[in-house]
């Protein structure tokens, strides 16, 4: 299989070029084609265009709404809630993150729950966003469950990935974004692309037993890291974005899934801290030049790195050389975008 160079405008026009002709507007295709083109150039394949057929799809289909714009609440001092009415999330996001910014630098600390939306991106990007204004971030998702609690076999939980985000005084906001699972339920899907075995210990088949094809595991149940420290957390995070929000649970969305490739409807949740409230004296300054320390004895050992550097390595790189994608998944995005 060969591959097909892109720069990152170049990815970015066929994303908006794809999601409005699926029927998305412009103004909310384009949040979602920044998210995806953060992805590429981070080098993280399996949240860039690798996702565009599934959001094209998710909207032709009319499971999920183009062109509805989402609604922002002041739910209370420390609460946003934002109203994506059916939409995608990255809208939803974008809408209400100013008002939470607000609301944490007020308050201290602030909370956002994103209501009737379908999350397919990352979430690296809103605690980034968060730590660049100078906040600590918090973010959570669930999915459709795809994702067996130990012991059983039966899909429970979604992926459900995590993020945190901490500023930096002098470099790019530490920032971590990782599922409650052993892997993205994307990575498994790019072995299935690519013809690879998935890693023993991913997943299972319908029956229970272990197994390294990917396709067994993706039509059986992939499985938590560290198994059930990781279910706990998967747990958590259910009940944080879904049981706070009154959305659907993983194992209710999948009831709704028509297999069409697109996200199920699910929840977020975030939570902002402004670090100057909590610091003794409101010295901000002096808390982050000691969180650096704790940075500086973790980078003293060879081998080490923080989480985020081969993100930040990356976003060097790739404005500069460009993405390849797979030809087969270059000739699906020309067929999206009608060329």
């Amino acid at each position: 299989m060969s591959d097909v160079h892109l720069t990152l405008s170049e990815g970015h026009a066929f994303a908006m070029r794809g999601l409005t002709r699926a029927g998305l507007s412009a103004e909310n295709a384009k949040p979602i084609a920044d998210v995806m083109m953060s992805a590429e150039r981070d080098a993280c394949q399996s949240h860039g265009l690798f996702r565009m057929p599934g959001f094209c799809a998710g909207v032709s289909c009319g499971r999920i709404e183009g062109v509805t714009r989402p609604d922002v609440k002041d739910a209370a001092p420390g609460v946003v809630q934002v109203d994506a009415n059916n939409g995608y999330a990255a809208p939803a996001i974008e809408a209400g993150m100013p008002m939470l910014i607000e609301k944490a630098r007020a308050q201290g600390i602030a909370s956002m729950a994103i209501i009737r939306s379908h999350h397919f991106s990352t979430l690296w990007c809103d605690v980034e966003h968060l730590a660049e204004h100078g906040l600590v971030g918090f973010a959570f998702v669930n999915s459709r469950s795809f994702v067996a609690h130990p012991g059983g076999v039966r899909p429970t939980y979604g992926t459900n990935p995590m993020a945190f985000g901490w500023p930096r005084p002098d470099s790019p906001p530490l920032a971590f974004d990782q599922a409650s699972s052993v892997a993205a339920r994307g990575e498994m899907q790019i072995h299935l692309r690519d013809g690879k075995p998935i890693p023993e210990g991913w997943g299972i088949g319908p029956d229970g037993a272990p197994t390294t094809d990917p396709a067994v595991a993706l039509a059986g149940a992939q499985l938590p890291f560290g198994d059930y420290k990781g279910a706990a957390l998967a747990m958590m995070i259910e009940l944080l974005a879904v049981g706070l929000t009154g959305g659907k649970f993983g194992i209710e969305s999948a009831v709704d899934d028509n297999s069409d490739g697109g996200p199920a409807i699910g929840g977020q949740f975030y939570i902002a801290v402004d670090p100057e409230k909590f610091a003794p004296g409101g010295d901000v300054a002096a808390i982050l030049a000691h969180s650096e320390s704790l940075f500086d004895y973790v980078l003293e050992e060879d081998g080490t790195r923080l989480p985020g550097d081969r993100r930040h390595g990356a976003r060097e790189r790739t404005p500069v050389d460009g993405f390849t994608i797979p030809e087969s998944l270059y000739a699906t995005i020309l067929g999206l975008c009608g060329d």
